[in-house]
């Protein structure tokens, strides 16, 4: 809390009295300075309470009203005389009318009280303010500490925004809302999302302006403990509707997600916290990371011993079938071990150790991004096989899980599923999926019929066209703006037109989806409730694939 000249003047220890400009009482002081200088305004910054025995107030009653108006114009708190030391025990009248025109405090500081006691007072006050700021910080630092321990991200994001008096955003690291406190989705979020799918994707704290789009200085938004709001206007118009800390999580390695939180002013303690929730938020994410990855290493030698027709021994942990069989043909830089009676349990080695592939735990991280955090993500299965990574999902029809995954491996280009009914299948399932596994791309299995065939029958140049006529605004617009219309409408058609369902998929919010669809419509001119346009749009959407801002391709 800063102090003003009206908290100056109450002080009980300290004789200073106002005599004019009394509607500026509650000016806000940065610091008390003493100068006898006729014009000090070159050494000042604004907010000072200039203490002064009159040594330059100058001779004349013009010379006096224009040292004032300086002042002012400086943007000075007040102006205080010690009046029985060079004035003769009266303040000039036209210092005091001009102090009265402007609305600019005039004090006496009489008696006992010296320069240095008004100067001591304004530090003490910002000393004890730090101190009382650092107790705050500290304090919220342990609620954080304690709410990541007792309920996790959830917990240390309520901490945070109640500490801050702000709002937070969690996204995963492909951008997708994982948690918001409050829980809503307020019209910030979808800029935010927008900036981190961007081009600057640089590790480290960004601070955005309140609307999530434009993109300021930190050092133009530093405000520290006891300075005034000095900004000039066109500052305070940008400050209006807050101001958005973007913080990314993680170490080094890959970004992990963002920590967006969206408060009045991030001062040195709102960023303090900011960063001290983010490693938290860290903490636990790569903790989540390793665990999943540690528990889907134990469970590919049974996977594996299945997938070969051998006996198990144990019930296998995989979702409830019917499941969707996957081969990925692993490349060179994540390659399985070339030969299937090295894979023992005994001899194969761990994924992630330099003689090891990585395939396993890149597919294991990017579960979570296909299925969501959910129980499917954590029983799907997962191993290597014979120069693939066999993955064994539920079924979630079109698109599949399994081609959505394929767009996520880093250094995977192909792969080919097949339709498993249970366990029995799994191992002649496993063997279709390896024989149906394309030069580039995905094919399942049960699906090369009447599509494919169309798909082949149409020429090349027929289905370009066809598909500019169709999207070409929609995709020139997503190409313009770095928005994923086309990508949403693909998942939207695929999934029968539910919103809810779509939403879900995509990890945005009903209302985030219904707002593309609006603007999908506004961009093409045509209505998604009629039946030829959702089939012309499917149609074109599922000739050639549609590339994400990220830069993957979903057929």
């Amino acid at each position: 809390m800063s102090i003003t000249v009206r908290d100056i003047t109450a002080a009980p220890h300290l004789e200073v009295h106002a005599s004019a400009g009394f509607p500026g009482l509650d000016r806000v002081l940065r610091w008390a300075h003493v100068t006898e200088l006729p014009d000090p305004v070159r050494w000042l910054r604004g907010g000072e309470l200039v203490l002064t025995v009159g040594l330059g107030l100058g001779r004349g009653e013009r010379e006096r009203r224009a040292y004032v108006r300086r002042l002012h114009e400086a943007g000075c708190a007040g102006l205080a005389f010690a009046i029985d030391v060079w004035l003769g025990g009266t303040i000039p009248p036209e210092v005091l009318d001009e102090g009265d025109r402007l609305g600019f405090p005039v004090l006496r500081v009489e008696g006992e009280t010296s320069f240095i006691a008004v100067v001591e007072a304004v530090a003490d006050h910002y000393a004890a303010e730090r101190s009382r700021e650092q107790g705050r910080v500290l304090a919220a630092q342990d609620a954080m500490a304690r709410a990541a321990l007792r309920s996790g991200p959830a917990g240390v994001m309520h901490e945070l925004a109640a500490a801050t008096s702000g709002e937070c955003l969690l996204l995963d690291r492909n951008g997708m809302t994982s948690r918001a406190v409050p829980d809503a989705e307020p019209a910030w979020h979808a800029p935010v999302r927008a900036a981190v799918a961007g081009p600057d994707r640089t590790p480290g704290m960004r601070i955005l302006a309140g609307d999530g789009r434009s993109t300021a200085d930190t050092a133009d938004t530093e405000n520290t403990a006891g300075a005034a709001d000095t900004a000039d206007p066109g500052e305070k118009n940008r400050r209006a509707d807050g101001v958005i800390l973007l913080q990314t999580l993680g170490t080094t390695g890959r970004t992990l997600g963002w920590l967006a939180l969206r408060c009045a002013d991030p001062s040195a303690s709102v960023r303090v916290l900011a960063n001290h929730a983010a490693s938290l938020l860290a903490v636990d994410l790569l903790h989540s990371r390793d665990a999943r990855r540690a528990i889907f290493r134990e469970r590919a030698p049974l996977l594996r011993a299945a997938a070969l027709g051998g006996p198990v021994g144990v019930p296998l942990t995989l979702p409830p079938p019917p499941w969707e069989v996957v081969c990925y043909r692993l490349g060179p830089t994540s390659a399985a071990p070339t030969s299937a009676t090295t894979l023992t349990p005994a001899t194969d080695p761990a994924p992630g150790t330099p003689n090891a592939p990585n395939a396993l735990d890149a597919a294991a991280d990017a579960l979570v991004d296909v299925l969501g955090d959910t129980g499917a993500a954590q029983s799907a299965g997962l191993c290597p096989l014979d120069g693939v990574l066999v993955a064994v999902l539920p079924e979630t029809g079109r698109p599949h899980a399994g081609e959505r995954l394929l767009a996520l491996l880093p250094g995977v280009v192909a792969a080919g599923a097949c339709r498993a009914r249970g366990p029995v299948d799994l191992a002649s399932a496993v063997s279709r999926a390896r024989g149906a596994v394309p030069p580039r791309g995905y094919r399942h299995v049960d699906e090369a019929d009447a599509w494919a065939l169309l798909r082949s029958a149409v020429p090349e140049s027929g289905s370009r066209a066809f598909t500019e006529a169709v999207l070409g605004p929609l995709l020139e617009h997503d190409t313009r703006n770095g928005t994923e219309l086309a990508h949403t409408l693909r998942h939207y058609l695929d999934g029968g037109a539910h919103v809810e369902g779509t939403a879900r998929e995509l990890g945005v919010h009903r209302n985030t989806l219904r707002a593309r669809l609006r603007t999908a419509e506004r961009v093409l001119g045509r209505s998604l409730s009629e039946p030829r346009t959702r089939l012309e749009l499917w149609t074109a959407l599922s000739l050639h694939p549609v590339r994400c801002t990220d830069g993957t391709w979903h057929d």
